[in-house]
C-alpha cells in the first residue's frame, strides 16, 4: 500500500512475475503475457512507484516525466489511456488533457509526475519523441512497435530532471506485450529464438540482449488437453495464471470461443506467433500433425529438392521426399530488398555447407525465364553463372500449385501425416498458420479475394509450391510432365561453377570465395 495524503493507494501484483518485473532495477524490462494477465496495470503503477522513489530536489519536489506509447492513436485513446485513468481518475489526481499530445500532469504533495502519451503512427510524433526529455518510457503492447523505436527511447530516457535539479533516482524503459511472432527483436533478445538466418551480422549484433535489460514471461492463462497423437481437444484454467483475483473464474473460457487455435496460442496460451486477417490459404494444415517437434535429420540416398522464388523478397525451400512417399520440408531461406544475384550468392553456399554429396534438383517459378527490363539475361541465366541449374515449375497456375501442396497435407502415411516441417521454417509456418491468406472482400457477407494476398508470406510459399510441383506432386495434376534429369553433389562436382574439376573440390573452392 502505499500512502499519498488523503488518496489511500492499493495496488498488489498478483503473480511472481510481476512482482519480480516490479522488483527489478534493470534500464530495460520487458513482460510477455495473455491478455488479461495484469501486464499494462503493472505498468502504470511502475510509472507512479518510481515517481514516489524520485530523490526530492532543492525545493523539496520529487519530479518525473514519462512517455507512454502505442502505435496508433485509436489504441492509445481506447485502451492504453483508459487503462491508466481507471486507475489515476481526473477527480482524484487532476486534469487530463485531452488534446494531443494527451497529458496527464499531477501534482500531489510532494510529487510533480508529468506523463504523456503518444502515438507513433506520424512521422511527426516520432520527431516529437526524439525531443523529449524523460525519465522513463513505458512502450505498451510492444509486438507492434518497431526496435528503432526502443533504441531512439533508450536515448531519451535519464535526461530529466536535469543534473543541475538533482538527475533521475532510475532511469530507463518498461514495455509489455502480448506473444509477438517469432522473428521479432522480443524473442530474439530474450533468447527465446535463434537469430534468423536472413538478418545481417549487423542486424544481429543490434539484436544481443545488453546485461542491463530483462525479459519475463508470464505463465499461460489456460492448460491444452490433448489426445494421444497431440492434438489440443479441450482447455483447464491454469493454477499458475495470473491476476486471476482481479478475472471472473469464466474470463478466459468464455474469451476463447469462436476463436481459432493460432488466437488462443497468442494470446490465451502466451505462445508466440502471428493473428492474420482472411481465411487461410490450407484449411487442412495442422501445426500438431505437420510440423515436427524435433530437428528433422538428412535421409541419405535420398534428393535434396529446392523451390524458389524471385523477386526483391526472394525466397527458397528446401526438402526430400523419403522412400515412404513422406515430405519432410528441411529449410527456408527468406530474404528482403534483395536481387538474384546476391540471392544466388547465398543459394549456393547453403547447398555447399548443408547438403554436400546429394542430388540437388532447383524449381523456380517460370516466370523467371523471361528477362527484365533492367537485365539481358533471365534470373534462370543468372543463376547459372552461379552453377545453380534451376528449371521453371510446371506450371504458374496458382490454383494448381496450391492443390500441389494440400495433397500432401492431406496424406497420411501408415497413420502419419505425408507432410512434416521442421520448426526452422518460421516463415512458412506463420504463412500456414494464416499469414498467408485470402483477403477479405469490402462486400456484405464472406468473401474473398481468388488469390492469396501478395505479403511478406506469400513469396516462401510461393517457393514450396514450386518445390511440390516440380519435385512430383504436381505428375498427379499436370500429365506428361518429366522431373530433372539429377545432380550428383560429388566431390569432383562444382556447385558454383557447375563443371567438373579434376583437381579442386567444392570446399576449395567455397572457401576461396567465402
Amino acid at each position: 500500500m502505499l500512502g499519498l495524503m488523503s488518496i489511500d493507494f492499493k495496488y498488489k501484483p498478483e503473480g511472481d512475475t510481476l512482482k519480480t518485473f516490479m522488483k527489478s532495477n534493470d534500464f530495460f524490462r520487458g513482460m510477455r503475457g495473455p491478455v488479461g494477465s495484469g501486464k499494462s496495470v503493472a505498468c502504470c503503477i511502475e510509472i507512479f512507484r518510481r515517481a514516489l522513489l524520485q530523490a526530492k530536489n532543492k525545493e523539496g519536489k520529487r519530479r518525473s516525466r514519462w512517455a507512454v506509447i502505442r502505435n496508433t492513436n485509436p489504441q492509445l485513446k481506447t485502451t492504453t489511456i483508459k487503462t491508466w485513468v481507471d486507475w489515476f481518475p481526473e477527480d482524484h489526481w487532476g486534469d487530463f488533457a485531452w488534446s494531443v499530445p494527451y497529458t496527464h500532469r499531477i501534482n500531489k504533495g510532494d510529487i510533480e509526475l508529468e506523463v504523456l502519451f503518444l502515438a507513433l503512427d506520424r512521422p511527426e510524433d516520432v520527431k516529437k519523441l526524439l525531443s523529449l526529455e524523460l525519465t522513463g518510457v513505458w512502450i505498451n503492447e510492444a509486438r507492434e512497435i518497431p526496435k528503432s523505436i526502443i533504441d531512439a527511447c533508450t536515448m531519451r530516457v535519464g535526461r530529466f530532471p536535469s543534473m543541475r535539479d538533482g538527475g533521475a533516482t532510475w532511469y530507463g524503459v518498461i514495455a509489455d506485450t502480448n506473444a509477438p511472432e517469432e522473428d521479432h527483436w522480443w524473442p530474439i533478445m530474450a533468447g527465446d529464438v535463434p537469430v534468423p538466418d536472413h538478418i545481417s551480422r549487423d542486424e544481429a549484433l543490434m539484436l544481443i540482449k545488453p546485461d542491463n535489460w530483462s525479459f519475463y514471461t508470464q505463465p499461460p492463462a489456460l492448460i491444452e488437453k490433448k489426445d494421444k497423437d497431440g492434438f489440443t481437444t479441450a482447455y483447464d484454467n491454469n493454477d499458475n495464471a495470473e491476476n486471476k483475483k482481479n478475472l471472473t473464474p469464466k474470463y478466459y473460457p468464455n474469451i476463447i470461443r469462436g476463436k481459432t487455435k493460432g488466437w488462443i496460442d497468442v494470446y490465451v496460451l502466451n505462445k508466440l506467433g502471428s493473428i492474420e486477417e482472411g481465411k487461410p490459404v490450407y484449411p487442412n494444415f495442422k501445426q500438431e500433425l505437420h510440423v515436427a517437434t524435433e530437428d528433422l535429420q538428412l535421409s541419405h540416398g535420398q534428393p535434396i529438392f529446392i523451390g524458389i522464388d524471385f523477386g526483391l523478397t526472394p525466397a527458397a525451400v528446401f526438402a526430400q521426399r523419403l522412400s515412404t512417399g513422406r515430405w519432410h520440408i528441411l529449410n527456408e531461406l527468406v530474404c528482403f530488398d534483395m536481387g538474384v544475384m546476391r540471392f544466388s550468392e547465398l543459394l549456393r553456399k547453403e547447398i555447399a555447407t548443408y547438403y554436400k554429396g546429394y542430388e540437388v534438383h532447383i524449381y523456380g517459378d517460370p516466370a523467371g525465364d523471361f528477362r527484365s527490363q533492367t537485365d539481358e539475361r533471365t534470373p534462370f541465366q543468372i543463376m547459372r553463372t552461379y552453377g545453380l541449374k534451376a528449371i521453371p515449375a510446371p506450371s504458374n497456375d496458382v490454383a494448381l500449385r496450391i492443390e500441389a501442396v494440400d495433397a500432401a497435407l492431406q496424406r497420411l502415411l501408415d497413420g502419419k501425416a505425408g507432410f512434416l516441417m521442421d520448426t526452422k521454417c518460421i516463415n512458412l509456418k506463420k504463412g500456414f498458420n494464416g499469414g498467408y491468406h485470402y483477403r477479405r472482400l469490402q462486400t456484405s457477407g464472406d468473401r474473398y479475394d481468388e488469390k492469396p494476398l501478395k505479403n511478406r508470406y506469400s513469396h516462401v510459399h510461393d517457393a514450396l509450391q514450386y518445390l511440390m510441383m516440380g519435385a512430383g506432386e504436381g505428375r498427379t495434376i499436370l500429365s506428361g510432365k518429366q522431373t530433372q534429369k539429377s545432380v550428383i553433389a560429388k566431390k569432383e562436382w562444382d556447385v558454383f561453377a557447375g563443371q567438373k574439376k579434376k583437381t579442386r573440390k567444392v570446399w576449395d573452392l567455397f572457401k576461396r570465395n567465402g
